[in-house]
């Protein structure tokens, strides 16, 4: 083997076994961050904050359904509409969070990336901390960003970030950790100016946990698919969406244990993002119930936002193993940050916590609604087309929901 290479080879190796460990100044007390919310939808990040002890200072939100429900929720906060028009954070900001727009990043959405006119946004949030620099971001967003042409929309961010002074660091998260059933993997990056920004996201890693399937076990399925997959779910929904641009909701379909094909009430699927039932009944005020859908799907996980709202309350040690360079040109990892010039990864899970997730149908409360025949029949067709596999005993309960509603209509 050539010299040259064998000691890249070697120097590989130092780094895969590496362990590094990082220390948090030290607290007396829980800090509390005064933060300006961006791209509130109906709150999720802002409620989840609070929650952690973190006073909100304002909300800035366009969509006047979720403006509907951030009035209701939030009154005493101001409520900005455009983000493109706002012109300054308020002089107090020490946190700026916000979940921006994904619709150009998901890999059900136009995938056009930062050049999207709906993810492009993330540039008002530059423009608004080039002129203030606050000491803290938190920023949320799909994880088919990190592998979306190689990953370039995340590199853009972490690059303008560096170039504002900021470290960061950035990892995918999965809401079950946080007793939901529902699949919904989100990165969250957070950046910092002076503190170091692994010690709110790394310290915490319970592993992942292994689905426990019984007889009693339901399964969350997405009905729109069918031909190259289904969104499947153990024991939870799949990733809530939002929806078609015009409104048209796309709950889940739940395949539960006596048989039935149901999609879930809208109260639920509050509660599956950590709010609780009816938190955007004012939507109503302005728009179709359908819509609310949509904001449900497009919100922050409310107990998501909460952890890491404490984790910055109190930064802790960490230590993390088998760490690694990114390597560059190809779709990011699960975790990342930024150190002496170079881009870094580690082992580690998308569970920061273990908390007792009840099962999917102890978890529903309100009454769900049958898969409508034309569903039904619409996904039948595509699965039994495809060349997919399926869970035993599957198909044929979908084709018996398919006479019931049939004979039912």
């Amino acid at each position: 083997m050539d010299r040259g290479v064998a000691a890249e080879a070697e120097q590989l190796t130092l780094e895969v076994s590496r362990v590094e460990r990082g220390h948090a100044a030290a607290e007396q007390t829980p800090r509390q961050l005064p933060t300006m919310g961006l791209f509130s939808g109906v709150g999720g990040i802002e409620l989840g904050l609070s929650r952690a002890g973190h006073p909100s200072l304002g909300l800035c939100e366009v969509d006047g359904t979720a403006r509907a429900v951030l009035a209701h929720r939030f009154p005493d906060l101001p409520l900005h509409g455009d983000v493109a028009e706002l012109r300054a954070l308020p002089a107090d900001t020490e946190l700026l969070a916000g979940g921006f727009p994904c619709q150009d990043l998901s890999q059900a959405g136009r995938t056009a990336g930062l050049a999207g006119a709906k993810s492009g946004l993330i540039s008002e949030v530059f423009r608004l901390v080039e002129d203030q620099r606050v000491p803290w971001l938190l920023l949320e967003n799909v994880p088919f960003m990190l592998q979306l042409s190689k990953g370039r929309a995340l590199d853009v961010i972490v690059t303008k970030l560096e170039s504002l002074g900021y470290k960061w660091a950035y990892r995918v998260v999965d809401s079950r950790a946080f007793g939901l059933p529902q699949r919904r993997r989100r990165v969250l990056i957070v950046a910092s100016l002076e503190e170091e920004p692994r010690t709110v996201l790394f310290p915490d890693d319970a592993g992942p946990a292994t689905p426990n399937e019984t007889a009693d076990t339901a399964y969350g399925f997405y009905w729109t698919e069918g031909t190259r997959g289904l969104g499947w779910a153990v024991d939870a929904v799949p990733t809530l969406k939002g929806g078609s641009s015009v409104g048209v909701p796309s709950p889940p379909a739940i395949w539960m244990p006596d048989g039935r094909i149901v999609t879930p009430h809208i109260c639920d699927a509050e509660r599956l993002q950590g709010f609780k039932a009816n938190w955007t009944i004012a939507a109503e005020r302005v728009a179709a119930p359908r819509h609310r859908w949509k904001l449900v799907g497009n919100a922050v996980s409310v107990r998501v936002a909460k952890w890491v709202g404490k984790c910055l309350s109190k930064p802790r040690d960490f230590e993390t193993h088998e760490v690694r360079r990114v390597v560059e040109g190809k779709s990011w990892p699960t975790n990342a940050w930024s150190e002496g010039g170079e881009r870094w990864t580690a082992e580690m899970s998308e569970w920061p916590k273990r908390f007792r997730r009840p099962s999917l149908t102890e978890f529903l409360r309100h009454e769900p609604k049958p898969l409508s025949e034309r569903a039904t029949r619409g996904f039948l067709r595509r699965a039994e087309n495809s060349s997919l596999r399926f869970v035993e005993g599957f198909l044929p309960a979908v084709r018996r929901h398919l006479d019931s509603v049939s004979t039912a209509t």
